[in-house]
């Protein structure tokens, strides 16, 4: 079978990515542009396609016949019109559970350089101001500690499991959120609007859909009573980017540090961009899921479904 890696270049240059099991034609591509026309022209021959962020709709898919199998490099599945695929009788297939130390280890270099201001500190030294200060430390930012405050967790799968762990080894009390608008199931669980109210930080990991979409907006940000960090590592979409730049500006929230943005690269135009000198607001671009040894184990578990598959083809 012929495979098409659409955008190979998501992956760091050092991770080893051979061709899976049962493929003989493999041909990759370190990107491939928004555009209907080039990705058909790079996936007719294609009996595969091996995609991260590429997006396939009905259209491409209804003008490759010969296509059997659309493998995702990661776990959303937005990108492709998943109708399409069943109309045409096409698999489509995810990988899940690969990033299960580096997301969580991710969310906490995000939350413990928001709470202690790092890289305000960082560029304190190195721009001349604790020189010129001259005493032997500088605290112009207060450096809050993670012990004995409350973490409040939306989205309880094996990455907000992962991450209440680690944050109980810090000695904080975690919180679980139910959906929004639910009792909660069971005694694991707190009511929506009271982990916003007690939460000193919240940590998203939820799924982005129809009803986690900007589900911090400015109603449940108002809610948040303790002026929590926020931190997101879901989706952008999950938060509205105006409505939490107004509340760091109006000082509702202490601060935020995501990984993820409404879209991506980020825009110019995001009004995101326009606190990120705030002390305790922290971005990294869309990698939290990407540490070498998680990218490794993502390729391994895509082969291995690659392989399956053809083996019943």
């Amino acid at each position: 079978m012929q495979a098409v890696f659409l955008d190979k270049g998501t992956f760091s240059d050092g991770v080893d990515l051979p061709a899976p099991t049962g493929i003989s034609d493999y041909v990759t591509y370190d990107d491939t542009p928004k555009d209907n026309e080039v990705i058909l022209a790079r996936c007719k021959d294609a009996d595969i396609i091996i995609t991260n962020k590429v997006q396939i709709n009905a259209d491409v898919i209804a003008k490759l016949p010969k296509l059997k199998l659309i493998q995702l490099t990661a776990t959303g599945m937005n990108n492709v019109d998943q109708d399409a695929c069943t109309k045409h009788n096409i698999a489509l297939y995810n990988v899940a559970g690969y990033a299960v130390k580096s997301v969580p280890e991710h969310t906490f270099m995000l939350m413990l350089t928001a709470m202690r201001a790092s890289i305000h500190y960082h560029q304190k030294v190195v721009d001349g101001t604790w020189q010129g200060n001259g005493n032997f430390c500088l605290l112009d930012i207060p450096l809050i500690d993670l012990e004995d405050k409350t973490l409040g967790i939306i989205g309880v799968g094996t990455i907000g499991k992962r991450v209440t762990e680690i944050a109980r080894a810090f000695g904080m009390s975690v919180l679980w959120a139910e959906h929004q608008g639910r009792a909660p199931r069971n005694e694991d669980y707190t009511t929506f609007e009271d982990v916003l109210a007690q939460s000193d930080v919240l940590s998203l990991h939820c799924p982005l859909n129809e009803q986690t979409q900007h589900l911090i907006n400015a109603d449940t940000l108002a809610k948040m009573a303790k002026q929590p960090l926020i931190v997101n590592v879901a989706r952008g979409g999950v938060v509205d980017s105006q409505a939490l730049t107004d509340a760091i500006n109006n000082e509702q929230i202490i601060g935020y540090a995501s990984d993820v943005f409404e879209q991506e690269p980020i825009t110019d135009e995001d009004p995101l961009l326009s606190i990120s000198d705030h002390p305790r607001v922290i971005f990294s671009p869309h990698n939290a899921w990407g540490s070498k040894s998680a990218q490794e184990t993502l390729w391994e578990m895509l082969s291995k479904q690659v392989a399956d598959f053809i083996n019943k083809h």
